[in-house]
């Protein structure tokens, strides 16, 4: 008599989860979703959330199609799974993509202006939270644009524009293929070049005043080698507690300050 096999034990399979990863063309929030649409640049599809307030619905609703947008009501779990996240406040925008500016876009609009040169060149900036706040404060500061590296650095994505509360819309970033080749061409424009690095000078005992770039490291490592010897100066930010096992400031608040101090001694201050 044949003996029927034992039942071998059912190995559970994993659980299928859906990834949370943003879609790199998808900003999200009302600030940034509202400067984005606004600016007119290359809005494409509207999301908003069924459990958005109705006001704020409509109101959407009326921007979007003003800027030529697809709007869509979608359930607020779908949208979170779009955004990667559940801070996206019930409104995100699908782009065409971020449309860079070139580095003689951002010269031509400081002649426009009437006012020398003020640029903020970001060398390997990884962390798109940093790019945001950086970009914000540029903007905040009167700088005519931002320069970034096609490669070594993030590029402006959801989260930047995110945590650029929207400035990322409002400020020309231009994405250029060699940041070296680029301090070149602004020193060939009478550009003075800083680098924001230790063992400089302090900024109330530098000249700002003029036509004015300054370059940002990378949060590890800082500037690269290159940048550091084609810049014309440093600039450095004291520290109260030079020995607290902490040796400089995060990239984007060092940023926040030297360009307010920029600011300050273009107007006068």
């Amino acid at each position: 008599m044949n003996r029927r096999p034992e039942p071998q034990p059912r190995t559970p399979r994993p659980r299928e989860t859906e990834p949370r990863t943003p879609d790199k063309d998808l900003v999200w929030g009302k600030n940034p979703v509202t400067e984005l649409l606004r600016s007119g640049s290359g809005a494409d599809t509207l999301l908003l959330a069924d459990s958005l307030d109705p006001k704020a619905a409509g109101y959407f609703t009326a921007l979007g199609r003003e800027a030529g947008a697809v709007v869509k009501r979608v359930p607020a779990g779908k949208l979170q799974k779009l955004c990667g996240t559940d801070d996206h406040q019930g409104v995100a925008l699908r782009t065409t993509g971020i449309r860079y500016a070139e580095l003689e876009d951002l010269l031509a609009l400081a002649e426009e202006r009437g006012e020398p040169p003020f640029l903020v060149l970001c060398d390997g900036i990884e962390d798109p939270h940093n790019l945001g706040a950086i970009l914000r404060s540029a903007l905040l500061c009167g700088a005519h644009g931002v320069i970034i590296p096609r490669r070594g650095g993030v590029g402006v994505t959801g989260t930047v524009m995110k945590a650029s509360a929207g400035a990322a819309a409002r400020i020309p970033v231009a994405r250029v293929p060699n940041l070296a080749q680029a301090i070149r061409t602004l020193k060939e424009r009478n550009i003075f070049v800083y680098c924001a690095d230790l063992g400089g000078a302090p900024p109330e005992k530098t000249d700002l005043r003029g036509a004015v770039a300054l370059v940002l490291g990378s949060e590890g490592r800082g500037p690269a080698a290159l940048t550091r010897k084609l810049c014309d100066a440093s600039v450095t930010l004291e520290m109260a507690a030079p020995d607290c096992g902490v040796d400089s400031y995060n990239v984007s608040v060092a940023a926040g300050i030297l360009l307010y101090h920029i600011m300050q001694r273009r107007k006068g201050g």
